[in-house]
């Protein structure tokens, strides 16, 4: 009876140590930086691709206005998730960080027409034009200041 409950004591002290082993906690800078590395070289495609529209205020209104109709929900109408009442599971990127900036326009494209599985990001393959992605990418090289958009109508109703 007593090598009974000294083999349940260890068994129970197992199942918490495996418990305490699945605890998720947010990545540290070193596996951060490795995955925001593999994927800027490895697995976000488009990498040489030349955005073949000028950033004029045009393109950047257009750009605007696409963003507004696809991107804002997730993103807020700034790109920094202002207003946006949820969060998500990784949370959306603010789209004036590094991690994102440092995409080049082609890798941009390919994010928004691809998705990024399984952050989250859908792909826009087949919803929005090419034009309109491109116009996205100026757009998201020339945000706005964070909170300066107000919040998505969609979510102040």
């Amino acid at each position: 009876m007593r090598a009974r409950g000294w083999v349940e004591g260890v068994m129970a002290a197992l199942a918490l140590l495996m418990l305490a082993g699945c605890k998720a906690t947010p990545p540290g800078r070193l596996e951060t930086a490795a995955m925001t590395s593999a994927k800027h070289r490895i697995f976000v495609g488009n990498r040489k691709e030349k955005n073949p529209l000028a950033a004029t205020l045009e393109t950047i209104d257009e750009g605007k206005e696409a963003f507004g109709h696809y991107c804002v929900a997730c993103h807020g109408k700034d790109g920094q998730n202002t207003g946006v009442p949820f969060t998500m599971s990784p949370p959306a990127p603010l789209l004036t960080s590094r991690a994102v900036q440092d995409y080049t326009d082609g890798q941009l494209k390919w994010v928004i027409d691809y998705g990024i599985w399984p952050s989250g990001m859908p792909g826009s393959k087949g919803t929005l034009s090419d034009e309109e992605v491109w116009s996205i990418v100026v757009f998201l090289r020339h945000l706005p200041p964070a909170g300066s958009q107000g919040e998505p109508e969609m979510y102040t109703q």
